[in-house]
This record gives C-alpha cells, sequence and structure tokens, in this order.
C-alpha cells in the first residue's frame, strides 16, 4: 500500500488563528501510515496551534502547513477553573464512535497544561480521513488533580461534539464548538456515571469554547515529467547499432533499490532521444529529493535477456536543476571499468527538459472553496410494492426506516458538510403526479417546480413522506430525465466552483438504458446552446450519477465530463 496524504486536525480551545513553527517536535507515538487498509488520506488531529516535525520515521524533515496570522487581541476561551487555590490544569481526551456498534472508544489524549484556562495543546492525533464516512469525533476536557490514568479521578470541564466532516468542511478547515456538560452517557471505561453528572456538572451548561482545525500533511503529491536522451552509447547488436532503454531504481532505506520506471525503446540507435513521461515525485524518491536513484541503460534484446551497457546515479535534487551541465552523466559499466585500463564510459545520457505539478487533492479543492452540489432523485415506480403494506420498500413504519430513507441518510449526512446553503434539490420519478394524474420522471418533492431545494437531509425526508401521500407510484424506472436536470445545472457554472453530485435511489432495472447512457455523456455545450466543435479549455461542468439500490446493490458513474 502507497502512502497517502495526511491531515492535521487541530483541537484547541483557542480562539484564534494558529502561528506554526516548525520546530516542535510531536509526541504522538502512533504511525502516520493508514490504520485501516483503504487508500484515503490520513487525519492529523492536534490540539494546538502549532505544527510538528512528526516524530514518525522520519523525523529530520519538517512537515510544510499553512501559516496563519496572530491577531493581536485574540478571544478568550475560558475553561471552567475547578482549583481552589490555582487555575485548573487541562486535558484534552479525543473519542471516535465505531460504525457499527456506535459505542465511543477513546483515541488518544493531550499533554495536561498547568494552570490555565486558555491553554494551547501542542499533541497532535493521527486519524484516517474516510471522505464516504460519517466520521463522529467527541472531545471530552479534563481538569488534572493527580497522575492518575483514571478520568472519574478528574475534574470534567465540558465536551463538543462533531464530524471530521464538519471541521474539514469548515471555511479554512476551522470549526468553532461551544462546550457543554453534555447528558447521562455510560462512563468511556464503562464502570462510572457519565462525568457530567459524577464530577458536580449541570447537564448543558456552557463551559468554554473549543477551536477543532484540520490541515493536510503534504505528502509530496508532486509529479515530474522529464524527458533524456542519449549519446554514443556501445553498440551491442551484431547485425545493428542498439536498441536502448533506460530503467530507473529508487534506492530503499536498506541499501536495496526498488524498480520505479522504465522507459520506452528506442530502435537501432547509439542516440536516442526517450519520449517525455510522468512519474510521481514519491514514486521517484519518496519525497526524499536526496535520496539516490540508479538508472540503468540496457539494449533492448526480443528474448528478454537485454544487454547491460551501463549505468549512473542522481538524485531528485540533482534532476530539479533542468538541463544543465550538472545533467550530463556519464554511463559507466563497472565490469568494463575493472578490464580495461583506459575505459571511459559507455557514452552519456543528458536530461533534456524537466517540470513539475501537483497533483491536488480533493481537500485542496474544498480548501480552495469548491462546494458540493448534491442532488437527490427517488424511484416512485410500482415495483416497491404498496406503501401501505409492510413489503413495500417505501413503507413507513413508526418504529424503523425504510430502506430509502436509510440510504438518504447514509449519503445525504456525508455530503452535507460540504455544502455551505445546505439546501438540496430533490426529485421523484415514475409515479402519476396530481393534479390531473400524468406519469412524470421528474417531479419535486416539495412541489415546486422552480425550487425544488429542500433546506437540510431532513428537509428532503419530509418532502419524500409528503409525496408518498399524494403520488401514485406507477412506471417505468427512467433516469434520463434526472440526469439531465442535474446536467442542465452544472452546465449553468462552468467555472468549476461546484461539483454537482446526483443520487438515485431505485429498486429496479433501468428502463431507458441508452437515454440514461447518453444523458451522462453528452457533452456541455449541448445544455448551453454552443455548437463549437470543443468547449473552452477548462470549462467542463463536474456531474457524478450514483444509483444506490435499497436492495444494497450499489454502482456508480461519472457524469458529465469533468
Amino acid at each position: 500500500m502507497g502512502v497517502h496524504p495526511k491531515t492535521w486536525l487541530c483541537a484547541r480551545p483557542n480562539a484564534r488563528p494558529c502561528a506554526p513553527r516548525h520546530a516542535a517536535v510531536c509526541t504522538d507515538a502512533r504511525p502516520c501510515t493508514p490504520m485501516h487498509g483503504r487508500a484515503h488520506p490520513d487525519m492529523w488531529v492536534c490540539t494546538d496551534t502549532r505544527p510538528c516535525t512528526p516524530a514518525h520515521g522520519h523525523p529530520q524533515r519538517a512537515v510544510p502547513v499553512p501559516q496563519f496570522p496572530t491577531g493581536p487581541a485574540s478571544p478568550r476561551r475560558q475553561l471552567l477553573d475547578k482549583d481552589t487555590f490555582s487555575k485548573s490544569d487541562p486535558l484534552c481526551v479525543l473519542y471516535t464512535q465505531g460504525l457499527d456498534t456506535k459505542q465511543w472508544r477513546e483515541f488518544g489524549r493531550t499533554e495536561v497544561i498547568d494552570n490555565s484556562l486558555n491553554p494551547d495543546f501542542v499533541r497532535k492525533f493521527v486519524l484516517d480521513y474516510f471522505f464516504e464516512e460519517k466520521q463522529n469525533l467527541r472531545f471530552d476536557l479534563y481538569d488534572v488533580d493527580s497522575k492518575s490514568p483514571d478520568l472519574s479521578k478528574h475534574d470534567f470541564l465540558g465536551q463538543a461534539f462533531c464530524t471530521l466532516g464538519e471541521i474539514v468542511g469548515s471555511a479554512g478547515s476551522r470549526l468553532e464548538k461551544p462546550l457543554t456538560m453534555g447528558t447521562v452517557t455510560a462512563h468511556p471505561r464503562g464502570k462510572k456515571p457519565a462525568p457530567a453528572l459524577s464530577n458536580g456538572g449541570i447537564p448543558g451548561k456552557k463551559c468554554g469554547t473549543i477551536i477543532l482545525l484540520a490541515e493536510e500533511l503534504g505528502n509530496c503529491r508532486d509529479v515530474a515529467t522529464l524527458q533524456f536522451c542519449a549519446n554514443k552509447l556501445d553498440k551491442k547488436d551484431f547485425f545493428g547499432k542498439s536498441d536502448p532503454f533506460m530503467v530507473f531504481y529508487r534506492s530503499n532505506e536498506d541499501g536495496t533499490f526498488t524498480i520505479c520506471h522504465k522507459t520506452e525503446v528506442v530502435r537501432n540507435t547509439l542516440n536516442p532521444v526517450w519520449p517525455a513521461f510522468a512519474i510521481p515525485v514519491r514514486a521517484l524518491c519518496n519525497g526524499d529529493y536526496d535520496r539516490a536513484i540508479k538508472v540503468e541503460v540496457y539494449d533492448w534484446d526480443r528474448d528478454g535477456s537485454h544487454d547491460f551497457i551501463g549505468e549512473f546515479t542522481t538524485s531528485y535534487r540533482e534532476l530539479a536543476r533542468g538541463q544543465s551541465q550538472f545533467n550530463v552523466y556519464e554511463v559507466v559499466n563497472p565490469r568494463k571499468k575493472m578490464k580495461k585500463k583506459k575505459y571511459l564510459n559507455s557514452g552519456t545520457v543528458t536530461l533534456l527538459s524537466f517540470a513539475v505539478e501537483s497533483d491536488h487533492t480533493f481537500l485542496d479543492y474544498i480548501r480552495g472553496g469548491t462546494q458540493i452540489n448534491f442532488t437527490v432523485a427517488i424511484d416512485f415506480t410500482a415495483s416497491n410494492g404498496n406503501p401501505s403494506q409492510s413489503t413495500s420498500l417505501h413503507y413507513l413504519s413508526p418504529y424503523q426506516l425504510n430502506a430509502y430513507t436509510m440510504a438518504l441518510k447514509a449519503v445525504g449526512e456525508i455530503i452535507q458538510d460540504y455544502d455551505s446553503d445546505k439546501m438540496f434539490p430533490a426529485l421523484g420519478f415514475g409515479a402519476k403526479i396530481p393534479p390531473d394524474g400524468r406519469v412524470s420522471h421528474e417531479f419535486p418533492l416539495n412541489g415546486d417546480a422552480a425550487n425544488p431545494s429542500c433546506s437540510g437531509i431532513e428537509g428532503i425526508l419530509e418532502a419524500y413522506h409528503r409525496s408518498l401521500r399524494s403520488v401514485q407510484l406507477y412506471g417505468p424506472t427512467n433516469f434520463a430525465p434526472v440526469v439531465n436536470h442535474v446536467a442542465r445545472s452544472a452546465a449553468a457554472v462552468p467555472d468549476g466552483s461546484q461539483y454537482f453530485v446526483l443520487l438515485i435511489i431505485t429498486d429496479g432495472v433501468i428502463s431507458d438504458m441508452a437515454q440514461t447512457k447518453e444523458a451522462i455523456v453528452n457533452p456541455w455545450w449541448s445544455w448551453t446552446g454552443t455548437t463549437s466543435a470543443s468547449p473552452p479549455a477548462g470549462r467542463w461542468p463536474s456531474a457524478t450519477s450514483c444509483s444506490l439500490s435499497p436492495s444494497a446493490t450499489t454502482s456508480t458513474a461519472r457524469g458529465t465530463r469533468c
């Protein structure tokens, strides 16, 4: 599994922006690699204004993070004072909630700050960040009275709840939450009553403020594009010249080498010019610009027994100088050099060009102001069954959520954290609608064709429940109208400031497959009336179509080109 970008999440009870310093060393002993086996960015949960140089295998390298100015007057967060002759000695404890059990589990603790009602915690936590999951977090603060690790022996100062997506989706990835005494819950160790009550607190009482900051760790997401040529390589073929190609190796910590790239073969020449190629910097040097890169040059043979011409070593830092005298390398064959005293080299390799670009992540776009525009379309065809019967997928039971509601909440509660106005268009299809009983495959759940948006996920659910009582389930199952609806909305925002997501919740087979495919791949200019053969550069609207079946069959498709 490869190395993934990481994020710092700062959980400090401080209302002022931080002034990062790169000298501090993180004391968190957890490894930085992803903990769940999935290829997603990691999150640092930081409890102070200062980023650290992580002591997770490479303490010599500082982590680049954005700089935040510190204002002359910072708001105070005023934690409760539980000590009689001094101020509180606060400690922050982070809890995460399991997706299946919903049990709160302690994830980590900060250091203790002595005598402070406005602490700046230094220690960070590492969290895996999964966009598709709702990751609930809880931050508890205590006034530490002894060296005991048992939290029930310390005074409870307050707690705050949020999701990881809520922090990341906030402006500047900075979220301010009030601390309260909480409600009656089991103690995290399962033996004591709720800390709010066991330590004399009043449930719901405000106890200060906590500031949560999320920052992505810069794990070198650059992509380098290089081009090489060679001159006067050794002739290896009896009836021709050579068919040279190069193999790049990245050095490992133990002195071994790992292959990371192989160029194309240039046939029958001793002076090849290889096509330019792109390679992630992480693959080339694992983010260490001074790590050795070994390059071997071979003469290609059809039977696979390629003839070794020679080798040279360099580093990313040297290559980054671009075309210069420093990037002309002698190709040396060690065996020839040992046998022949007058041996100089087996040719030279020259770097012709070097360029590097950053591979932007989802978080880069969110921090840059991109908003996710979420639209939901619900299947109202008769194949779902009579809504008044318990066997129907639309049955509204007073005791449990139906399949459509569960699917909507599972996705919507994740998406809503990344939409500032929380207004979501909600459509239905496959039903006869009042007053004339015509079949519609694109009707607003709220009854307002001019503005089908609902306020939050709860607003969508209310509109869905009202529609169930007013429409007649019918058919067929046509997707194209709702896909076209979102495509028109996406075409109206060609500057890339919004990313459009369409969630289609259905139970059956698509009836208009050909039309749906055409709607998904239809170019943007068909909606704007433009007839040019190609759109202007960078003007593709973004959309995603996702079909979630209550029977647990899931499929996704990329929408209008992005």
